[in-house]
């Protein structure tokens, strides 16, 4: 799992079809949400990740806490992977996995200011449980974890990529104009963005889209070639 370019926030299947056209790795799909409302319901979901042939591409971002729950929703939409944004217990992920062998599960951590050792001991507490993290931003005024147009302290989820073995991926205020220099200083495993890559009304627009793919790799071949290796 290594130079993931995941965009989340589908609107419709015209959009979903964008991103792939776009070479974007991995399409988040967010239902059973905290604050915000679901860009689409879960039928249409499901219908755009069949018409498309996501399969492992397709990510459902959740809140949900409650492993059979999950692992339902996840088999409606045909998806995979799932990623875990809500207040979920380490042994209601062991139950998911066991009810879902086949799920690929990436735990979040939301970084707010102070939470750092926080978030280290969770990476600790969930490695043995899920395939990957991601770190993503609380918003102080809405009380949002994700989703929030915002990015957080880098030098946080850098602490966290050294911290664990497991792969990172960056979230948080992601634009075409910042992910660059986001991959340089953290180098995560991937990066992901929502709103940053939107147009005015909300949808995704294929300039910023495309410019957010080209830069993601960009930045990730160069971390390669500056990587002294063993």
């Amino acid at each position: 799992m290594n130079d993931i370019v995941q965009i989340a926030g589908i609107r419709s299947l015209d959009e979903a079809r964008l991103l792939v056209d776009a070479a974007v790795d991995w399409l988040g799909f967010p239902l059973r949400l905290e604050l915000h409302r679901e860009d689409l319901p879960a039928v249409e979901v499901s219908k755009v990740i069949a018409s498309l042939g996501l399969g492992d591409r397709a990510v459902l971002i959740t809140y949900l806490a409650d492993a059979p729950a999950i692992a339902r929703l996840a088999a409606i939409l045909g998806c995979r992977r799932v990623q875990l944004h809500g207040d979920i217990a380490p042994g209601e992920v062991h139950r998911l996995k066991k009810s879902g062998p086949g799920l690929c599960l990436i735990k979040a951590l939301v970084v707010r200011p102070g939470n750092l050792d926080e978030l280290i001991r969770m990476a600790g507490d969930y490695g043995s449980l899920v395939d990957a993290f991601i770190t993503d931003t609380w918003d102080s005024q809405t009380g949002a974890r994700g989703a929030t147009g915002k990015t957080h302290d880098w030098q946080a989820s850098r602490r966290i990529v050294e911290a664990t073995p497991k792969p990172v991926i960056l979230a948080g205020g992601l634009t075409p104009s910042n992910v660059g220099r986001a991959i340089m200083q953290v180098r995560p495993a991937g990066v992901d963005s929502h709103t940053g890559v939107e147009a005015p009304d909300g949808m995704k627009d294929p300039s910023l889209v495309r410019a957010f793919v080209e830069e993601a790799r960009r930045a990730f071949a160069l971390l390669k070639r500056s990587d002294p290796g063993p």
